[in-house]
């Protein structure tokens, strides 16, 4: 996988996770439920299940559930896959996720996630695992898309795009202390 680099700023960015920068990820929607027209189905429950007002209405340049229906485990149901028309449409989403967590509506318990690729996804659950210390060493964090860690210590702030660094940063910082 390639990396490009931005200006400016020089921010690292992955090709793949851009292409998926208006992509929502729909986790818990039982089988079937959207019937035969799926757009007209999450065009219609995300306002009620989020309780925002889209104007203009929803649109979707695709939508569709991810990889094969298994036979094995038949309750267990695929995510979906939206990529919304709108960007601001697409950011409001992940933001009420990010405040509300999950959307109840009846019964269903739905959650909402930004759809980042595997490698990224990888670097941010590496990243989640040093939260641990870094609330021990009482560092201010942050982590930005798709895959920046932000900390602050003592007023000084330092970006990371990858873990190791981190991990060695804190080191360093576990030994000052």
């Amino acid at each position: 996988m390639k990396w490009a680099y931005a200006s400016p700023g020089n921010n690292k960015i992955l090709y793949p996770d851009r292409s998926r920068s208006d992509n929502v990820r729909f986790l818990g929607f039982p089988e079937n439920i959207e019937g035969t027209d799926i757009h007209s189905y999450l065009r219609e429950t995300l306002p009620k299940l989020t309780g925002i007002i889209f104007y203009p209405p929803l649109e979707f340049h695709r939508v569709h559930r991810m990889g094969h229906k298994r036979r094995d485990d038949a309750n267990r149901p695929r995510p979906i896959i939206a990529c919304l028309l709108r960007h601001v449409q697409t950011r409001q989403l992940l933001q009420a996720a990010r405040t509300h967590g999950p959307f109840r509506l009846d019964d269903l318990e739905v959650r909402l996630t930004d759809y980042f690729s595997k490698e990224t996804s990888e670097r941010r659950k590496a990243f989640l695992v040093l939260l641990p210390r870094l609330r021990q060493l009482d560092v201010k964090y942050g982590l930005f898309e798709p895959a920046r860690m932000w900390i602050t210590k003592n007023g000084v702030s330092k970006d990371f795009y990858d873990p190791r660094d981190l991990r060695v940063f804190l080191d360093g910082l576990q030994y000052q202390t």
